[in-house]
């Protein structure tokens, strides 16, 4: 009997659907919003290093298929809570709106401040009355604290333009607060906390420890408008 002929799949789909279980076997929950699934499905890159640990990344995250699985697998290492060395969850959306903003104001590199946080972190945080919020977007892999050289001002700016989600103003900490959740915006400027910064440095904390209490103790005086 003569064989049946099958049905092949388009290369595109195949493709879509190996990337897909390459996804799910890197072992990290990669989370793909209706906003990431819009934006154009050119190839993005990204060159990011994590203040605390040093550790970096730097180079494509998806291209016309999606997500890199590797690429995933390494940035959610450096985006993880250092303090419990534990890998959350990682948005693309949250990515590529950090890719955006960097392209609109020209800076190819960005120092992460805080990014995923765990729920014993969040605790900890919140009983120290550091002014965490109890259902933070950091929780859920969403959320990025960055800082830039240059422009920090502009990339504000055009966080706010981009009306992707929450948007967080420390000026005088010196670093940005992006995350996808509900669309919002708010601005620490801090005032009265002049003694956390170094003496004779305009918007410069003398320590990333500082920095953080300085985020965190604004973050509770203006009760971050809602859901971070």
């Amino acid at each position: 009997m003569p064989l049946k002929d099958h049905a092949l799949a388009p290369p595109s789909v195949s493709l879509s659907l190996k990337r897909r279980e390459l996804l799910i076997g890197c072992g990290v929950l990669v989370v793909m919003s209706d906003a990431a699934l819009a934006l154009p499905s050119a190839p993005r890159r990204l060159s990011l290093r994590n203040q605390h640990t040093g550790e970096s990344f730097d180079g494509p995250y998806r291209d016309a298929s999606g997500p890199l699985p590797d690429a995933m697998t390494d940035l959610a290492q450096v985006l993880r809570d250092h303090h419990a060395n534990k890998v959350g969850p990682l948005d693309v959306g949250t990515l590529d709106f950090l890719a955006d903003i960097m392209d609109v104001v020209g800076q190819p590199k960005a120092t992460i401040l805080s990014a995923f946080r765990t729920p014993e972190t969040n605790a900890k945080l919140a009983a120290k009355s550091l002014g965490v919020a109890e259902h933070s977007q950091h929780l859920l892999g969403r959320a990025l604290d960055v800082t830039f050289p240059a422009r920090l001002p502009d990339a504000h700016r055009s966080a706010l333009d981009l009306k992707r989600g929450g948007v967080g103003w420390y000026p005088r900490s010196h670093f940005l607060h992006i995350d996808t959740g509900p669309v919002r915006s708010w601005e620490m400027f801090g005032q009265g906390l002049e003694g956390l910064f170094a003496s004779g440095v305009r918007g410069r904390p003398r320590t990333v420890a500082q920095r953080q209490a300085l985020h965190r103790a604004l973050a509770r005086r203006q009760l971050l408008l809602g859901r971070r």
